[in-house]
This record gives C-alpha cells, sequence and structure tokens, in this order.
C-alpha cells in the first residue's frame, strides 16, 4: 500500500510560496532524453552484397545496417528489424535525396525507409540526385504520398563537389 502524499502548509494568498513549492516538485520530473545520432552511413562504407542484398551498399542502407549490428548484434545484420529499435519521429538527414531505383538489384533507399515510416516521419536531404546517376528519381512522391515529410536543406554546391567526385 502506498503511503498518503503529504503537502506543506502554505497560508493562503502566499502566492510566492505555491510557486515555490511546485518549483521543488517540478525539479523531481526527469530530464528530456536529448536528441542524438543514432548512426551515421556513407555510400560503400559496407561490403558490397550484404546478405539477400546484391550490388554495392548505399549511406542509408549503411546507416541501417550499423543500428542493426548495434541493437542486434546476435541476429545478423538485417535492417529490417530495426523499426523496433529506432525512437519515435526519427529524422534522416542525407546528402542526397535516396534512390527511387537501384540498378544493382539492391532494394532501394526510398523502400527502406518506407518499411520505417511509422518512426522516420521527417527525410532532410541536401540535393535531388544527379541525372548523372538516375534519370528521374521518384523519391520525394513516393515518400510523401506515404506520410513521410522531405524537406531540402543544406549547401547545395558543396554537397554536389562531393556527390559528384569521380564521376
Amino acid at each position: 500500500m502506498t503511503a498518503a502524499e503529504t503537502h506543506p502548509t502554505i497560508a493562503v494568498g502566499d502566492d510566492a510560496a505555491f510557486m515555490e513549492y511546485a518549483l521543488d516538485q517540478a525539479r523531481k520530473s526527469p530530464p528530456e532524453p536529448e536528441n542524438s545520432v543514432l548512426s551515421t552511413g556513407y555510400s560503400l562504407e559496407l561490403p558490397r552484397d550484404q546478405p539477400g542484398d546484391p550490388g554495392t551498399t548505399h549511406a542509408e542502407q549503411c546507416c541501417f545496417i550499423k543500428i542493426a549490428n548495434k541493437y542486434n548484434p546476435g541476429d545478423g545484420p538485417s535492417e529490417t528489424r530495426i523499426g523496433g529499435i529506432l525512437p519515435p519521429n526519427t529524422a534522416l538527414y542525407t546528402t542526397m535525396e535516396p534512390c527511387n531505383e537501384r540498378l544493382s538489384g539492391n532494394r532501394t533507399c526510398v523502400e527502406r525507409i518506407l518499411q520505417l515510416k511509422d518512426k522516420i516521419k521527417v527525410v532532410y536531404v541536401g540535393i535531388k540526385e544527379p541525372g548523372t546517376f538516375i534519370n528521374k528519381n521518384e523519391m520525394q512522391k513516393r515518400l510523401e504520398d506515404a506520410g513521410v515529410m522531405i524537406k531540402f536543406v543544406g549547401n547545395k554546391e558543396r554537397i554536389a563537389q562531393v556527390a559528384m567526385a569521380g564521376h
């Protein structure tokens, strides 16, 4: 049985004392968790041909695999299980828009994000995918149609320079 809650006796009209008591109660509240980076990834960071996923690894795929490895190390590298790990309203930041088509046969980054749309509600994108890679990327339409918000932010010139290095 829980003990009865006790409160101090405060004189009627002593608003400062009531506010001080309210402040004492507020101090008991645990701090909100801070935003933190769960994982990072860059294209070709992980070996090609991940189990069940032929071809090269894109940044988003590497990021998701690393989360799976960190939180489910005994279950293998599949990022398909990370929906239970990600906190609600996880944001994804990516310098180039996630791919919506893969010539390698890999699942697209859009498919990977859609699989996690209950957790990933917004994707921050630096630049659109250059036509050098894929002619037309339907990423934005597919994600927004599924309820995932897309926001373009960043230094487009610098991002494009890095993205196009070696192409």
